[in-house]
């Protein structure tokens, strides 16, 4: 009996590492000799918790995870010993801690270059009245290192700082990508996206060719928010002294609030300048090479 209660606790993991939405198959992750398959079965129950799901029972994590629920569950209470998921025994919840942030802000901290671009962004958000934004390129996706509201004001997205959205469909992205050598844009639009922020709807190869052209020709983009058609955003690329984009910055505002041209008229040489001094101060700091 005992043996056959062990294969059953175990078979659950083996089948669980080869099924279609296992390992294998997580957020295009190839399972090969060197992978430690406990480890990443454990960033794939971290990565079950949102901004739409921040607290889940054990049955729930199971079902975003697409594990068996023996090997949550030890996964879960592996991660409340360590102190980055904790569980309300009254409700039977999991959520994460603050202690998960810990592990981003040292990823995402680069605080030579968020440093250098805070007063830029601030000066900017004073200049223009508007939300201003600041984002790398991070495989398909643009990064967000930074960020400055103007007032209190939330504008309707959860865009903070270390939010990832795609960057083929967003203008932020879409004013990097525009800048980018040929063969390097191919190999970034054929890498998987991984936003973290609100998903929006991928355009079409066409779409997409006819939008970064305009924005080469214009040295901008100017348009309506991919995730809402109650915002409008102008983004310019932060460019290196060989015209190669190493950033992006952007303001956003409501739509109600100013039309294209008016958002032309206020924000564009203000925006412009802000990238022109953002990238001085990189070359200057010799933080430029840490944007990419």
């Amino acid at each position: 009996m005992k043996t056959s209660t062990a294969a059953q606790r175990t078979e659950p993991d083996k089948a669980d590492a080869k099924s279609p939405a296992g390992l294998a198959k997580s957020k295009g992750t190839k399972s090969t000799k060197s992978t430690v398959n406990s480890l990443a079965k454990g960033f794939r129950v971290l990565e079950a918790f949102s901004y739409g799901r921040p607290k889940m029972t054990l049955s729930e994590v199971c079902d975003i995870a697409q594990m068996d629920s023996g090997t949550v569950f030890r996964i879960l209470n592996t991660l409340v010993d360590l102190g980055y998921v904790e569980k309300n025994e009254e409700t039977r919840q999991f959520r994460l801690t603050l202690k998960v942030t810990d592990l981003g802000f040292h990823a995402i901290g680069r605080s030579d270059i968020r440093d250098l671009v805070l007063p830029i962004l601030r000066a900017l958000v004073r200049t223009v009245g508007e939300t201003a934004s600041f984002g790398v390129l991070e495989g398909a996706d643009i990064l967000y290192l930074e960020r400055v509201r103007a007032g209190v004001t939330r504008l309707g997205v959860d865009i903070r700082v270390g939010t990832t959205t795609p960057a083929n469909c967003s203008a932020i992205g879409q004013a990097l990508l525009a800048f980018l050598p040929p063969q390097e844009l191919d190999i970034v639009l054929q890498k998987k996206s991984n936003p973290s922020g609100t998903p929006a709807v991928a355009l079409s190869g066409d779409e997409l060719d006819r939008a970064l052209e305009q924005i080469r020709g214009d040295g901008y983009a100017l348009k309506e928010s991919y995730f809402t058609s109650s915002l409008r955003v102008l983004a310019v690329p932060v460019l290196d002294r060989d015209g190669y984009p190493v950033a992006a910055i952007s303001v956003v505002a409501p739509t109600v609030r100013f039309s294209e041209s008016e958002m032309r008229n206020l924000a564009l040489e203000p925006v412009k300048s802000a990238a022109t001094e953002i990238s001085r101060a990189l070359r200057a700091s010799g933080s430029i090479s840490s944007a990419l």
